[in-house]
């Protein structure tokens, strides 16, 4: 079997709230299950063909380093879309989440963003500046509660069809915005999301769903059978999980 290829784009710039080890976390479960997997960074300025990658991962970071990997993402544009239009896996935390739609946040202003997904990221004038809180979802990509830890300024509006990652269940934590209770959005094989964590760390069945569509995704260009992932000894994330759930008061 040709190795599992994940493309973590530019972790030299976006890496907030330990948003790499999302990466670490796709790369372990493969090889634990005996799966080979290989890991490409693409540093600010490296390029990278996306037509060999299975799983893109995409962080936020500061202002100054969003905008730097911004430049080049718009220059990415194409081969990006191309590669979600065709089912490719992309994960996409914060800014790396705000820049797929039309328009994002990029410190105070609001710019032109990749296109990809029919979404926009505003600054609004009335409410807290930043939504900043830890954070429980009902995702209908894990059975367990979803657990992580939101911290932004902008509110992210979905376009209309659009499903988001999950539903807001915690007395704390907002997700997308002020009112909607939802967080996040997911797009053919793109999940994008407010929550760092890493999010991956203490939600197994989301990580999995993303490594089981990279093989869905392959083998439909492949005519290759899909094999069904094998089952892991989850006790320790299941445990980070549960505790989190249990100290925001969530069912």
């Amino acid at each position: 079997m040709d190795a599992l290829r994940i493309a973590h784009l530019f972790p030299d710039l976006l890496n907030l709230y330990g948003d790499g080890g999302n990466v670490k976390c796709l790369a372990k479960r493969a090889e634990w299950r005996g799966l080979p997997v290989e890991v490409v960074s693409v540093n600010h300025g490296e390029e990278i063909d996306l037509a060999t990658i299975d799983i893109v991962f995409l962080g936020g970071g500061p202002d100054r380093e969003q905008r730097l990997a911004s430049k080049q993402l718009l220059r990415m544009r194409d081969a990006l879309k191309q590669y979600v239009e065709a089912d490719g896996v992309l994960l996409a935390i914060c800014g790396g989440y705000q820049i797929l739609g039309n328009e994002w946040l990029l410190g105070d202003e609001s710019v032109e963003g990749l296109g990809i997904v029919d979404m926009v990221t505003k600054r609004v004038e009335a409410g807290p500046d930043r939504l900043i809180d830890n954070i429980v979802l009902r995702s209908p990509l894990a059975d367990r509660p979803v657990v992580g830890y939101e911290n932004h300024a902008g509110r992210t509006f979905l376009g209309q069809g659009l499903a988001p990652f999950g539903a807001v269940v915690s007395p704390m934590g907002h997700g997308n915005n002020d009112a909607d209770k939802v967080d996040g959005v997911r797009y053919r094989n793109v999940v994008g999301t407010y929550l760092h964590g890493p999010l991956l760390g203490k939600n197994p069945e989301v990580a999995d769903w993303l490594i089981g569509r990279a093989f869905e995704t392959r083998a439909s260009c492949t005519g290759a059978p899909v094999e069904p992932l094998g089952a892991l000894d989850d006790s320790v994330e299941i445990a980070a999980n549960e505790y989190m759930v249990k100290r925001l008061g969530t069912r």
